[in-house]
């Protein structure tokens, strides 16, 4: 691909330590407002949206939404990062961290839905989330994208408004960014990106956290210890009785474990 998608991005705090982050699907930059707020006198934290998210133009269905997201967040990087990821947008900062090891200090993955390492390690897990999955299949299936952002909402951010409570805006965005989800199907369950590859994560030496909430399906703490165990320096943590959205609902926990990681202890 020649040219690198042009995304919109915008910085928090103003704080020495320099921070990059990825938010998760169907959300914007503005997710890292709260963690952000809490780490302000620490760390300036610039954070981008994907594209089809936020004040970011529409992927256009051509090439790997996966890469093209990696590509324009290692467009906005000149110098070493601490860099962190939520779920789909934990998935493109350890791209990007093989991608561009020489620019990552440090790289956090909270809830990283790479399903694929599931497949391998822990099948049973990744079935009880694919059935909880059917019904979301079933609505975008049959062209029902309201439905369907309605039920993602419902599974991956529990606690959160519910759909109705949820005002106009809000709910066209989420609907806006969906189809990107069953776009990136090959990639997160089939990798077929090459992330699992034999050898492709060694380049992600970094010291690196895989984090993710108690309260979250069972899956994704199968895939934090896969991608611990496979990472050449990295190590697990979970927050307790916080789910999917552990960055937004536990910001002060978050920062905590963000700050044992950038310690490197």
């Amino acid at each position: 691909m020649s040219h690198r998608p042009r995304v919109f991005a915008r910085s928090f705090g103003a704080g020495p330590r320099q921070l990059l982050a990825v938010h998760c699907s169907l959300a914007h930059s503005g997710a890292w407002r709260g963690l952000a707020g809490v780490l302000a006198e620490e760390a300036t934290l610039t954070a981008f949206d994907m594209l089809s998210h936020g004040r970011s133009p529409d992927w256009d269905g051509q090439g790997n939404y996966q890469l093209l997201n990696v590509q324009a967040g290692l467009a906005l990087l000149q110098e070493p990062v601490d860099l962190l990821g939520h779920s789909f947008g934990a998935t493109v900062a350890l791209r990007m961290a093989m991608a561009r090891p020489d620019l990552v200090r440090s790289l956090a993955l909270i809830e990283p839905v790479l399903f694929a390492v599931a497949k391998a390690d822990d099948p049973a897990a990744l079935a009880a989330v694919e059935a909880r999955s059917r019904p979301i299949d079933a609505a975008w299936a049959a062209g029902d994208v309201e439905l369907a952002t309605r039920l993602f909402n419902r599974m991956w951010g529990p606690g959160y408004p519910r759909w109705p409570d949820l005002p106009e805006p809000s709910r066209a965005a989420m609907m806006r960014a969906l189809p990107v989800i069953p776009a990136s199907y090959s990639t997160l369950y089939l990798d077929e990106n090459g992330t699992l590859a034999p050898g492709a994560l060694e380049r992600a030496a970094m010291p690196a956290l895989l984090l993710t909430g108690t309260g979250s399906p069972p899956v994704m703490a199968s895939i934090a210890a896969g991608l611990a165990r496979r990472l050449p320096d990295a190590r697990t943590a979970a927050v307790p009785g916080a789910g999917h959205m552990l960055p937004v609902s536990h910001p002060e926990e978050t920062a905590q474990l963000l700050r044992k990681l950038w310690a490197g202890g």
